[in-house]
């Protein structure tokens, strides 16, 4: 009988607030997202600019910890998602709205900017999630957000972006950045069977660095 290894990356957690711990809070309405008192950190100039990206900014956390993971380095959240605007991966309306993560931009993006493999893929199956994992890289997959309670009947798929950082032959495991601390947070696993019911079957790849060819 042939054992598959789990497979579990060492990547550091990042909420898409910069208080983890006070993730339910913000997401029932107990607190506003501009009275996080750590609000200052996340590069905005005020509160009402950090509020304003901190509902929007799971691909920016799910970028933070893989650059953290292969750089060591993990930049002020919203100091990312303006640089991803400029790159194109959002689109800003004068109205508040906002497009995006436009995943083929965001892509580009985290190559140019930051050296590391990226490649947006439309598919991507599932069933190819665990040997992406298993090859060293981490996809940035688009889920409900409802999978922070793995709800039996999401009104759709997709909506949020998770980072997928292990996996084993019963689920997928997931770092969540709108997760709940100490439950969904980090390295919540996922069954596959349930997974289906929430994953738009697209993402982004990322990856350490290739390195180059020299003659």
């Amino acid at each position: 009988m042939i054992i598959v290894q789990p497979i579990s990356h060492p990547v550091p957690y990042y909420a898409q607030w910069e208080s983890p711990e006070l993730v339910p809070d913000i997401l029932d309405g107990t607190l506003l997202a501009e009275d996080d008192p750590r609000w200052e950190e996340s590069g905005a100039p005020d509160p009402a600019e950090y509020a304003y990206w901190s509902w929007r900014a799971c691909g920016m956390a799910c970028l933070r910890m893989a650059l953290d993971h292969w750089w060591g380095v993990a930049p002020p959240i919203v100091r990312l998602a303006e640089e991803s605007r400029e790159a194109g991966a959002y689109v800003r309306h004068p109205d508040g709205r906002l497009d995006g993560l436009i995943h083929g931009p965001f892509a580009a993006y985290v190559r140019e900017r930051w050296g590391l493999y990226a490649d947006a893929r439309a598919p991507l199956p599932a069933e190819e999630l665990r040997s992406h994992l298993a090859g060293g890289r981490l996809p940035v997959i688009s889920v409900h957000p409802s999978i922070r309670l793995l709800e039996p009947a999401p009104p759709r798929t997709g909506g949020h972006l998770v980072l997928a950082v292990g996996a084993d032959d019963e689920a997928l495991f997931i770092h969540n950045p709108s997760g709940f601390p100490g439950e969904s947070q980090q390295h919540a696993r996922v069954p596959w069977d349930d997974l289906e019911r929430f994953y738009a079957g697209r993402g982004i790849l990322l990856g350490p660095p290739t390195p180059r060819r020299t003659e």
